[in-house]
């Protein structure tokens, strides 16, 4: 197994960005998000740079008040395959929504991915939020919090017990005796349950590392449950250094509460840095993008968090507690913006910090550097999750940072493998038909 010792690094390709402004920027390009021929050159810079992933995410509804990126973008599991054959040992994360697919779909999906990559893929498994119109998509009716993880863990039994239709050497291929395949090799699964009826198998082999791995990024009761028994890593959005370590610590331990061993999880806090030649110059570029910014559009990005509900009604200088009776009860990513309400926080200040947050991990190279091995040191990280800042900030990143963590000893100079599982230190799930 690869050794713990070093940081895990995946970056998030969002198109023209993270805010509702990044694509104005003199060096954006307006159509990042559907430019493949832009996607290739960041997969292939992530990987010259021996990422461990990288990772797109998704989302099943938008309205006019949607950030840029989300109003035109591909489709993971398409960008992804895609992708797979311009790399070699880049991990292929993708997002897909557990509560409006079908296992039998997924499975089929990452799998072939998986196959196509050469043991690449992961699936980070999301349950679509209740603010959201998705299941109007759908032609579903929306499902309450809770029973979307109890559909999501059942979602999960099958697809993972799909994925072990076929024993490795199930496929002989003998074209002297004519065997194709050993049928004793192949299992159907026969799954009957309280969502979900699937019969399989599935029509395609393992791939090299067993299955996709599983990245999910729950945050409330329930989901930090789900995500401590059926996820290989887990995407996290910490505001500070204490609050990821009782994160981390967290998930271990409920990690052993499903009979797992703590190191069988990997959390990856999210992170943006800012990084500059001086602290003085990455502070102007934070500003840069900021200015981009104006109160009008950020309280229409802060409207999602708020069921897109009309903010401009509301002054913009005083305590928005009057906010509090629009934010669901809820647990999960909107409980920040609860805290913050009942702080006294204004509106004004809400919005532009919710469309510009600012990062800890800001300032020289060597600052960065410094900030992300307090953290990996301190127990608060696996490894990282980078969203760059601005269309400059995975440049930034990949040429002045990573090199400093290579120079400590922080990160690989090489990869240690030509799986995710493999570079992840993962190990490869045993077939459920398979007994030692």
């Amino acid at each position: 197994m690869v050794s713990r010792k070093q940081i895990k690094l995946a970056v998030n390709l969002r198109g023209v960005g993270d805010s509702i402004s990044e694509w104005r920027h003199p060096d954006a390009q307006p159509d990042a998000s559907v430019n493949f021929e832009l996607y290739k050159q960041w997969a292939k810079k992530a990987e010259s740079a021996l990422l461990d992933a990288i990772f797109i995410a998704d989302g099943l509804y938008i309205t006019e008040q949607s950030l840029p990126h989300f109003l035109n973008r591909f489709e993971p599991v398409s960008l992804l395959s895609a992708l797979a054959t311009v790399t070699s040992n880049i991990g292929l994360v993708g997002t897909v929504s557990s509560t409006f697919s079908e296992p039998f779909t997924i499975a089929r999906q990452f799998g072939t991915l998986d196959k196509i990559s050469g043991g690449r893929a992961g699936w980070n498994v999301v349950t679509s939020g209740t603010l959201d119109g998705a299941a109007d998509n759908y032609n579903k009716k929306q499902i309450e919090h809770d029973a979307k993880y109890k559909l999501a863990t059942e979602f999960l039994e099958v697809t993972k017990g799909l994925w072990s239709s076929w024993e490795e050497d199930a496929f002989v291929r003998d074209k002297e005796s004519g065997v194709f395949f050993d049928p004793a090799k192949m299992h159907t699964l026969n799954h009957k349950g309280e969502f979900f009826s699937v019969k399989g198998p599935l029509s395609i082999e393992r791939s090299p590392q067993g299955q996709p791995v599983i990245f999910q990024a729950g945050t409330s009761e329930v989901g930090r449950n789900f995500a401590a028994e059926q996820a290989d890593a887990i995407y996290c959005i910490p505001k500070t250094i204490t609050e990821s370590i009782a994160f981390r610590k967290d998930m271990r331990r409920r990690a052993e509460t499903f009979s797992r061993s703590a190191d069988d999880i990997l959390v990856f806090p999210s992170i943006a840095p800012v990084v500059g030649r001086t602290a003085e110059e990455a502070e102007q570029k934070y500003q840069e993008m900021a200015s981009l910014v104006t109160i009008t559009d950020a309280l229409k990005y802060t409207s999602r968090f708020f069921n897109h509900h009309d903010l401009t009604q509301y002054p913009l200088d005083e305590p928005a507690l009057n906010l509090l009776d629009l934010v669901p009860t809820q647990q999960g990513s909107l409980k920040s913006f609860t805290e913050a309400l009942k702080s006294g926080i204004s509106l004004r200040q809400l919005a532009l910090e919710a469309t510009t947050p600012r990062s800890p991990f800001m300032g020289t190279p060597e600052q960065v550097a410094n900030t992300l091995q307090e953290w990996f040191e301190a127990g608060a990280a696996d490894g990282f999750m980078l969203v760059p800042f601005g269309p400059f900030g995975m440049d930034d990143f990949l040429t002045q940072v990573v090199p400093i963590l290579q120079e400590r000893g922080l990160f690989r100079t090489e990869y240690d493998s030509d799986t995710l599982r493999g570079n992840l230190g993962l190990n490869i799930p045993q077939n459920h038909y398979v007994t030692n």
